[in-house]
């Protein structure tokens, strides 16, 4: 009885308290000028070239309008755009070494004030996804690519599909949060080619 009468006075108090609660405000729209203005204005001491990196392109901006949830009218718009802008390797050679690959992905430099001149970048794969399954530690922000290129048998197909989606991930899922590596020039073309030979060929310990 005394349980019966506890789990009652819990739920009338849990029910006054919602009941008191005020109602969420609807949150009120901010012109889009404003809030490029602010941004803009954090960056006022950069090296030349860094002003351009906070200024959004297209689908960038419709991305954010959307809260990379867009209908579908501008999800083929992104989809269409973006494909257009992938840039397959002249020989049709998608696979690097995967050696190099793996370096690729567990390097984590690149894109800072305080990086030397003519520093390679990385691609620092392992902060959003686990790949081998031997590294401890591995960010969760992207799905699991472990026996990635095992589990699609090693089809020359998704080969491609794999350097297109590291390439530029919008031409494959509009409004993703992966980097544009090739698009924006972060990885060179051999690089690219590296890491899609690490996930996809069978010698890589992605694939054990």
């Amino acid at each position: 009885m005394f349980r019966k009468l506890t789990l009652a006075c819990a739920a009338l108090a849990i029910a006054v308290v919602a009941h008191a609660q005020p109602a969420p405000k609807q949150a009120t729209a901010v012109d889009p000028a404003v809030i490029e203005a602010y941004i803009k204005g954090t960056w006022k001491k950069v090296p030349d070239g860094w002003q351009a990196r906070v200024e959004q392109d297209e689908t960038q901006r419709v991305c954010s309008q959307y809260r990379n949830n867009p209908p579908l009218t501008e999800f083929e718009k992104i989809l269409a755009r973006e494909k257009a802008t992938v840039v397959f390797p002249g020989d049709g050679n998608v696979m690097g070494d995967w050696k190099k690959g793996e370096k690729i992905a567990q390097d984590g430099r690149g894109g800072q004030f305080s990086d030397p001149p003519n520093m390679v970048n990385g691609g620092n794969c392992y902060a959003c996804h686990q790949m081998a399954k031997e590294e401890l530690s591995f960010g969760t922000l992207g799905p699991s690519l472990a026996e990635y290129g095992k589990i699609r048998k090693f089809s020359v197909e998704e080969a491609k599909s794999v350097y297109a989606k590291i390439f530029n991930p919008q031409s494959v899922q509009p409004c993703s949060n992966m980097p544009r590596f090739g698009f924006h020039r972060f990885l060179s073309e051999q690089q690219i080619k590296d890491l899609t030979a690490y996930l996809m060929s069978p010698d890589s310990p992605v694939n054990k």
